[in-house]
Protein backbone atom coordinates (compact mmCIF):
# COMPACT_ATOMS: atom_id res chain seq x y z
CA UNK A 1 0.00 0.00 0.00
CA UNK A 2 1.33 3.64 -0.59
CA UNK A 3 1.98 5.79 2.59
CA UNK A 4 1.60 9.37 3.12
CA UNK A 5 5.18 11.27 2.66
CA UNK A 6 7.99 11.31 1.30
CA UNK A 7 10.19 12.78 3.90
CA UNK A 8 11.75 12.43 6.86
CA UNK A 9 15.17 13.21 5.32
CA UNK A 10 17.56 13.60 8.54
CA UNK A 11 19.16 17.17 8.69
CA UNK A 12 16.19 18.56 5.90
CA UNK A 13 14.60 21.73 7.95
CA UNK A 14 10.65 21.48 8.37
CA UNK A 15 11.00 25.44 8.64
CA UNK A 16 10.02 27.29 5.80
CA UNK A 17 8.06 30.87 4.68
CA UNK A 18 4.35 30.54 6.33
CA UNK A 19 2.49 28.66 8.81
CA UNK A 20 3.28 25.35 9.98
CA UNK A 21 0.88 23.22 8.07
CA UNK A 22 -0.57 19.79 9.26
CA UNK A 23 -2.65 17.32 7.43
CA UNK A 24 -5.11 15.13 9.80
CA UNK A 25 -6.33 11.89 7.85
CA UNK A 26 -8.87 9.71 8.33
CA UNK A 27 -11.32 7.10 6.37
CA UNK A 28 -14.46 9.27 6.85
CA UNK A 29 -13.55 12.76 7.12
CA UNK A 30 -16.15 13.25 9.44
CA UNK A 31 -15.29 12.96 13.15
CA UNK A 32 -11.75 12.41 14.39
CA UNK A 33 -10.04 14.30 11.60
CA UNK A 34 -12.22 17.21 12.15
CA UNK A 35 -11.64 17.45 15.45
CA UNK A 36 -8.22 16.94 15.02
CA UNK A 37 -8.51 19.83 12.49
CA UNK A 38 -10.99 22.58 14.53
CA UNK A 39 -8.32 22.13 17.63
CA UNK A 40 -5.43 22.58 15.30
CA UNK A 41 -6.85 25.69 13.49
CA UNK A 42 -7.98 26.94 16.72
CA UNK A 43 -4.93 26.21 19.41
CA UNK A 44 -2.49 27.22 16.74
CA UNK A 45 -4.16 29.92 15.04
CA UNK A 46 -0.92 32.61 13.87
CA UNK A 47 1.55 29.71 13.49
CA UNK A 48 -0.50 26.38 12.13
CA UNK A 49 -2.36 26.01 8.67
CA UNK A 50 -4.48 22.80 9.34
CA UNK A 51 -6.66 20.32 6.85
CA UNK A 52 -7.98 17.13 6.86
CA UNK A 53 -9.40 14.81 4.71
CA UNK A 54 -10.38 11.06 4.04
CA UNK A 55 -10.10 8.53 1.98
CA UNK A 56 -13.39 7.75 1.74
CA UNK A 57 -15.39 10.69 2.82
CA UNK A 58 -18.76 10.87 4.60
CA UNK A 59 -21.52 12.67 3.29
CA UNK A 60 -21.39 15.26 6.30
CA UNK A 61 -19.61 15.68 9.56
CA UNK A 62 -20.69 13.50 12.16
CA UNK A 63 -22.97 15.87 14.00
CA UNK A 64 -21.55 14.59 17.19
CA UNK A 65 -17.97 16.20 16.28
CA UNK A 66 -20.02 19.09 15.48
CA UNK A 67 -21.73 19.11 19.00
CA UNK A 68 -18.27 18.10 20.90
CA UNK A 69 -16.43 21.51 19.70
CA UNK A 70 -19.42 23.77 19.84
CA UNK A 71 -19.44 22.79 23.53
CA UNK A 72 -15.57 23.82 23.80
CA UNK A 73 -16.49 27.20 22.08
CA UNK A 74 -15.32 25.74 18.52
CA UNK A 75 -18.24 26.57 15.75
CA UNK A 76 -17.87 24.22 13.08
CA UNK A 77 -20.82 23.78 11.19
CA UNK A 78 -21.11 24.08 7.65
CA UNK A 79 -18.34 22.11 6.54
CA UNK A 80 -18.08 19.44 4.42
CA UNK A 81 -15.64 16.50 4.71
CA UNK A 82 -12.95 16.47 2.03
CA UNK A 83 -11.67 13.42 -0.07
CA UNK A 84 -7.44 13.23 -0.42
CA UNK A 85 -7.96 13.83 -4.28
CA UNK A 86 -9.37 17.75 -2.86
CA UNK A 87 -6.13 18.55 -1.52
CA UNK A 88 -3.62 16.15 -3.79
CA UNK A 89 -0.57 17.86 -4.66
CA UNK A 90 -0.24 20.38 -1.41
CA UNK A 91 2.74 20.49 1.15
CA UNK A 92 2.08 19.72 4.32
CA UNK A 93 4.84 19.51 7.23
CA UNK A 94 3.12 17.09 8.92
CA UNK A 95 0.73 14.43 7.78
CA UNK A 96 -1.31 12.23 11.04
CA UNK A 97 -3.60 9.61 10.29
CA UNK A 98 -5.95 8.72 13.37
CA UNK A 99 -7.76 5.53 12.10
CA UNK A 100 -5.77 2.75 10.66
CA UNK A 101 -7.49 2.37 7.70
CA UNK A 102 -6.25 5.62 6.78
CA UNK A 103 -2.82 5.06 7.41
CA UNK A 104 -2.58 1.85 5.38
CA UNK A 105 -4.60 3.46 2.65
CA UNK A 106 -3.73 6.79 1.87
CA UNK A 107 -1.58 7.84 -1.36
CA UNK A 108 1.42 9.65 -1.17
CA UNK A 109 1.76 13.53 -0.20
CA UNK A 110 5.29 13.96 -1.65
CA UNK A 111 5.37 17.03 -0.17
CA UNK A 112 5.04 16.29 3.29
CA UNK A 113 8.15 16.58 5.53
CA UNK A 114 7.13 13.93 8.33
CA UNK A 115 3.74 11.22 9.01
CA UNK A 116 2.91 9.61 12.17
CA UNK A 117 -0.33 7.69 13.15
CA UNK A 118 -2.08 8.89 16.26
CA UNK A 119 -4.61 6.02 15.93
CA UNK A 120 -8.40 6.56 17.93
CA UNK A 121 -10.92 4.31 18.08
CA UNK A 122 -13.92 5.54 15.63
CA UNK A 123 -16.38 6.98 18.05
CA UNK A 124 -18.80 7.21 15.34
CA UNK A 125 -19.38 3.24 15.83
CA UNK A 126 -21.83 4.55 19.15
CA UNK A 127 -25.29 4.35 17.54
CA UNK A 128 -27.16 5.29 21.18
CA UNK A 129 -27.04 8.49 21.48
CA UNK A 130 -25.98 8.75 25.26
CA UNK A 131 -23.22 6.37 24.50
CA UNK A 132 -22.08 8.52 21.05
CA UNK A 133 -21.84 11.64 23.65
CA UNK A 134 -19.06 9.68 25.50
CA UNK A 135 -17.08 8.89 23.12
CA UNK A 136 -17.01 12.39 21.12
CA UNK A 137 -16.25 13.75 24.42
CA UNK A 138 -13.62 10.87 25.01
CA UNK A 139 -11.89 11.55 21.21
CA UNK A 140 -11.79 15.27 22.29
CA UNK A 141 -10.41 14.97 25.16
CA UNK A 142 -7.69 12.67 23.92
CA UNK A 143 -7.14 14.89 21.17
CA UNK A 144 -7.27 18.14 23.44
CA UNK A 145 -4.19 16.52 25.31
CA UNK A 146 -2.19 15.46 21.49
CA UNK A 147 -2.86 18.51 19.99
CA UNK A 148 -1.47 20.50 22.69
CA UNK A 149 1.83 18.99 23.07
CA UNK A 150 2.24 18.96 19.52
CA UNK A 151 2.02 22.87 19.75
CA UNK A 152 4.69 22.74 22.64
CA UNK A 153 6.88 21.22 20.22
CA UNK A 154 9.71 23.93 18.54
CA UNK A 155 7.79 22.85 14.98
CA UNK A 156 9.70 25.18 13.14
CA UNK A 157 13.29 24.08 13.68
CA UNK A 158 12.50 20.39 13.97
CA UNK A 159 14.52 18.93 11.20
CA UNK A 160 11.87 15.69 9.54
CA UNK A 161 13.45 13.18 11.35
CA UNK A 162 13.29 14.53 14.24
CA UNK A 163 9.42 15.90 14.00
CA UNK A 164 8.43 12.75 13.12
CA UNK A 165 10.39 11.17 16.10
CA UNK A 166 8.75 13.89 18.58
CA UNK A 167 5.23 13.87 16.84
CA UNK A 168 5.17 10.07 17.15
CA UNK A 169 6.40 9.92 20.62
CA UNK A 170 2.95 12.07 21.49
CA UNK A 171 0.65 9.11 21.11
CA UNK A 172 3.07 6.69 22.66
Amino acid sequence: MPRVGGGDVPGVRVSHEGPFRVLVLCTGNSARSQIAEALLATRGVGRVEAASAGSRPAARINPYAVEVLREHGIEWEGRLPKSVDDIAGERFDLVITVCDNARDACPIFPGAAAQVHWGLPDPAEETESSAARRAFAATYDALVERVDTLLALPLETLDAAALREQAQAIHS
